[in-house]
């Protein structure tokens, strides 16, 4: 998967779009009680997102992986 475009949304969603212009939805939340996401639960720092095409990177640190993402993503 190489992640061609992100939109978060306010409750902790992602919005992607993958290299085929396939979007899905992938849900962050499970993760922000981990040490290394819990900066995301102020929304400004869950929006200040950046994608590396085989990961996206929040300004604070935490990543994912496209492989994370793409196995746990709901297509729409």
């Amino acid at each position: 998967m190489i992640i061609q475009n992100i939109i978060p949304k306010d409750n902790y969603i992602l919005h992607i779009t993958d290299e085929n212009n396939q979007p899905g939805l992938f849900d962050v939340s499970p993760y922000l009680d981990s040490e290394v996401f819990s900066l995301l639960k102020e929304l400004d720092n869950f929006k200040r997102i950046h994608s590396g095409k085989y990961f996206i990177e929040w300004d604070c640190g935490a990543d994912l992986s496209a492989d994370t993402i793409e196995a746990k993503w709901k297509k729409l």
